[in-house]
């Protein structure tokens, strides 16, 4: 019997990364907020790898935390291993990863949900969405309706979860908890595209199983480096991870066996992510390979199970343990956890706007995996999104669009909403056109100005914030107004870094603009230096050292705007356009871009289409002037 439990300005419906970092950006903004889970165990659970950040992944914790969200600062905390990947390559691309501890992660985010002001948490499945004057109504499988002015769903892989290992299957949420059964039925009722796709996960195996004798050791990187611009002292590396490649062996094993994979079988009917494909698929896609590598990574302190990064399989688990034998350091070890692979239920998300509100369903907002991506940074960095937006808009007050230039955020959501995704979306570095302006470095100076205005960075942040940029700015004016001296000692350190010697005084921002020298490299001749921070000299070193390629960047970006500026209107019936393609309006219809900057990236749609909706706009407006005239 159904009955009455409660009304809310915003719920949320699971508590992943995504579900986190939105319900705490509602509840930090003022607005009450429920967020409902399955399992209360599985709150900010990390079902695949025990990790946060990595190549581009990084860039968008580093964001979350600037803008006010809470992934880098449990992250830090909760951190077993910190390491900078990419050093080998430019700035634009260094990436910071932590290896975590699952269970105290997990642990810190239920307990930072349950302490949170105007923040509810529940045990419950949501079986139900149904739209109201007021807004949204939900059903529990309980019985229990709650109304909501807003409703974010940020389901991950539990939305119509089903589990595959070889020809097993059965329905199911990731580690073995109970999917959401009932509520894709609901969407597809309110008219909502869906679609099925897929990701997998490794086995896990018992640490005092496996021999370490021979393999690779890595090691962590001293000093760390935190995340979140709020810690101040974040601690050491704890654990050292090992690698191991796959052989002939395995691939053999493998082969043989490729027809008991339900991926190859045809049972698995959902669309996996290209860019973290299966051991199987690895070894079908790229044939000529004679290895694969592999990560044994720890998943705690407190356990004894490792994770074996790069060998996601859906094998059966006999096939599992014997390719698993194959590998060197696995070949006694004790499988305790087999790998699987999870269909599930996710929207198109080009239904949505740069919000990540339905179009079609006020009020409804979408974020994470149910959105198409995969990743939980991705995740988290949508929730906030949704978040703050669902706040903003029952606060009565403008909503928050990153664009592109501003941030990865903005170019994960812009691709989302624009181009949509044929299989989970994965964030690269190489997705954005302004690397070098979207650095990790600088991902305070370029957001958190924007969550202060937003109301998520509060006085004391704010204050270390702006303390940073005036030295920023004051080492960046000391550097340009000092003149070094060409001595014996400074020659030296020229020569031993293969640069030009100098024989007349120069500017030390000069020589720092040498690919050669580093601020290091001149520390004992930089007599006048303050003691700055570490991250200060570096964000500092990159801005004169690509001074140039940023200038011409921030030029290409104040273009893109003005397209931006240029705001389509959201009844617009493009088939009656015309001078448009054919296959120009059926996307433009299908999308109902923004903006003419975001029309402009639709697949599909011509730089002479984008000039037709120039030209349009400007019709329009003509129109609109001339009936003000004649009034």
């Amino acid at each position: 019997m159904k009955f009455y439990a409660g009304k809310f300005d915003i719920a949320v419906i699971g508590a992943g990364h995504a579900g986190i970092e939105a319900g705490l950006a509602g509840a930090r903004l003022g607005c009450k907020t429920a967020v409902f889970t399955i399992n209360m165990d599985a709150v900010g659970n990390c079902p695949c790898n025990p990790s946060i950040g990595g190549t581009a992944k990084g860039h968008l914790v580093r964001e979350i935390d600037a803008l006010g969200g809470e992934m880098g600062k449990a992250a830090d905390e909760c951190f077993l291993q910190m390491r900078m990947l990419n050093r080998g390559k430019g700035p634009a691309v260094h990436s910071l990863r932590a290896q975590i501890d699952r269970r105290a992660y997990s642990t810190r985010m239920k307990h930072t949900l349950e302490l949170q002001e105007n923040l509810e948490l529940h045990q419950a499945e949501i079986t139900e969405l149904e739209k109201t004057d007021n807004g949204w109504l939900l059903t529990t499988r309980l019985e229990a309706q709650y109304e909501a002015k807003a409703v974010i769903l940020a389901t991950g892989t539990y939305l119509g979860g089903k589990i595959y290992v070889g020809d097993v299957s059965y329905e199911s949420g990731p580690d073995g908890m109970f999917p959401s059964k009932y509520l894709p039925d609901s969407l597809e009722r309110l008219g909502m595209r869906i679609r099925r796709f897929k990701t997998g996960t490794p086995a896990r195996v018992l640490r005092s199983s496996i021999d370490f004798t021979d393999l690779e050791e890595q090691c962590g990187d001293e000093p760390v480096i935190p995340f979140s611009y709020d810690t101040a002292e974040p601690g050491e590396n704890k654990v050292k991870c090992h690698i191991s490649w796959t052989n002939e062996t395995t691939k053999q094993i493998i082969l043989d066996n490729i027809h008991r994979s339900p991926m190859y079988s045809g049972k698995i009917e959902g669309i996996g992510p290209r860019y973290c494909p299966s051991l199987e698929d690895k070894i079908v896609r790229f044939a000529d390979k004679k290895r694969h590598q592999l990560f044994i990574e720890p998943c705690g302190l407190d356990t004894e199970e490792m994770y074996l990064q790069g060998m996601s399989s859906s094998l059966p688990e006999d096939v599992q343990i014997k390719f698993y034998h194959s590998i060197k350091g696995l070949e006694h070890c004790v499988v305790m956890r087999p790998a699987y692979a999870i269909e599930y239920f996710c929207a198109d998300p080009v239904q949505m706007f740069s919000t990540l509100e339905f179009k079609d369903l006020p009020g409804l907002y979408g974020a994470g995996q149910f959105n198409g991506s995969s990743g939980y940074e991705e995740a988290a960095a949508q929730g906030l999104i949704a978040g703050i937006n669902a706040a903003l808009k029952i606060l009565h007050k403008e909503p928050l669009i990153l664009d592109r230039a501003s941030s990865y955020i903005g170019t994960l959501i812009d691709d989302l909403v624009t181009k949509g995704c044929n299989d989970p979306y994965r964030m690269m570095t190489s997705r954005s056109e302004y690397r070098l302006i979207l650095r990790q470095d600088n991902a305070d100076t370029r957001l958190t100005p924007t969550g202060r205005k937003i109301g998520l960075i509060n006085d004391e942040r704010w204050e270390r914030f702006t303390k940073k940029q005036e030295k920023l700015k004051n080492e960046l004016e000391r550097i340009s107004r000092t003149t070094i001296s060409p001595t014996d000692e400074l020659n030296a350190i020229l020569r031993a870094n293969n640069t030009t010697e100098i024989t007349t005084g120069v500017k030390l921002i000069d020589l720092l603009k040498r690919p050669e020298l580093s601020y290091e490299a001149l520390r004992e001749i930089d007599t006048t230096r303050p003691n700055l921070e570490p991250n200060i000299l570096e964000q500092a070193e990159i801005e004169v050292k690509y001074e140039g390629y940023i200038k011409r960047q921030l030029i290409i970006i104040e273009q893109v705007r003005k397209l931006e500026k240029k705001l389509l209107p959201k009844d617009t019936d493009y088939s009656l356009i015309e001078g448009l393609r054919l296959e120009a309006r059926e996307k433009l219809n299908k999308v109902r871009p923004e903006n003419i900057g975001q029309a402009s990236r639709i697949s599909g749609v011509s730089p002479a289409d984008i000039s037709v909706l120039v030209i349009y706009l400007a019709s329009l407006k003509n129109h609109r002037e001339a009936d003000k005239n004649d009034n």
